[in-house]
């Protein structure tokens, strides 16, 4: 089949099984082109369980597959990649996390949305790259344990008057963006304005115009009146800016910034989940209330 058959017949068999799918902003385009909705990790979450089908086809990672599976508990969630997962995610254990809460009794424990299933269930509270300032802001507790993202911790840190502790982890994609980088696509494009992802590194985001998360750049690209924007973060979303503004120009800030567990996901899985049902996402009930609980709370503020 050629990739207009297979889109028709994922379409077809959206119809037929009742079922969604949703693309992350860093899936390739073809996968974006196929999808019901396109957004940020927890919002396609909280999308997955906002909507009426009970298919759900999560075309990301595994820790967005599993928080949907939490926030929609009785909906079949699939994800057409099982290798598909998050290297971040993977840096911290609920095994380490319990350890390091035990050196630092009084802390309270804000968990990166980025985290498993398993480690959000041992967490005091979730939080996202957009609101992570605002959620520990909103803590009594003077000491912050931050996990897994050692560099969105440094970036929060500038914003709160908390003692921010870090886990010793970071997103390999947005590490492999570099200050010389940004200087060099400012000399390339010198009307641009140049915005980032708080998971950036701090030498990145010392030179940045705005400091935004996915949805947030999303959000800020229909608003601004700026032609040009160097986009620092993975360079999948660049093809949702361009298709929904195409009176603008977008350049990453690496080209090279890629994540290749996004990557794993293309038409022809995509189709194969649906066909066959598979791979689908399981978290067992006890985790998933307790994980349920963390992010909860965080949408409470």
């Amino acid at each position: 089949m050629n990739k207009e058959e297979i889109k028709d017949k994922i379409a077809k068999l959206k119809k037929e099984k009742n079922a969604v799918i949703l693309s992350h902003n860093y899936q390739i385009g073809d996968v974006q082109d196929v999808a019901d909705y396109i957004g940020d990790s927890l919002g396609l979450s909280q999308k997955a369980a906002q909507v009426d089908a009970k298919i759900i086809v999560f075309c990301g990672v595994r820790f967005m597959a599993e928080t949907a599976k939490i926030l929609a508990p009785e909906k079949t969630i699939l994800i057409p990649d099982v290798r598909a997962g998050c290297p971040m995610a993977d840096m911290i254990t609920a095994s380490e996390l319990l350890e390091w809460k035990r050196n630092y009794p009084g802390s309270k424990v804000v968990c990166y949305v980025n985290t498993t299933a398993e480690v959000k269930a041992e967490c005091d509270i979730c939080c996202t790259s957009s609101n992570a300032v605002k959620v520990v802001n909103s803590l009594t507790a003077d000491e912050i344990l931050f996990a897994p993202d050692k560099n969105l911790a440094a970036y929060v840190a500038r914003y709160t008057k908390k003692k921010i502790i870090p886990w010793d982890g970071y997103c390999y994609v947005h590490r492999y963006i570099k200050a010389r980088d940004i200087r060099e696509k400012r000399n390339l494009h010198p009307e641009a304005e140049v915005w980032v992802h708080p998971e950036c590194l701090p030498e990145v985001i010392d030179l940045a115009d705005k400091v935004l998360s996915t949805g947030k750049m999303v959000q800020e690209v229909r608003k601004t009146k700026k032609k040009e924007v160097i986009i620092g973060t993975e360079t999948g979303i660049v093809y949702r800016m361009k298709k929904e503004n195409p009176t603008k120009n977008f350049y990453p800030a690496r080209d090279t910034a890629l994540c290749f567990n996004m990557k794993k996901i293309d038409l022809r899985k995509v189709l194969r989940s649906l066909e066959n049902m598979i791979h689908k996402v399981e978290v067992p009930l006890e985790i998933s209330q307790k994980a349920r609980g963390a992010i909860e709370r965080m949408v409470e503020i």
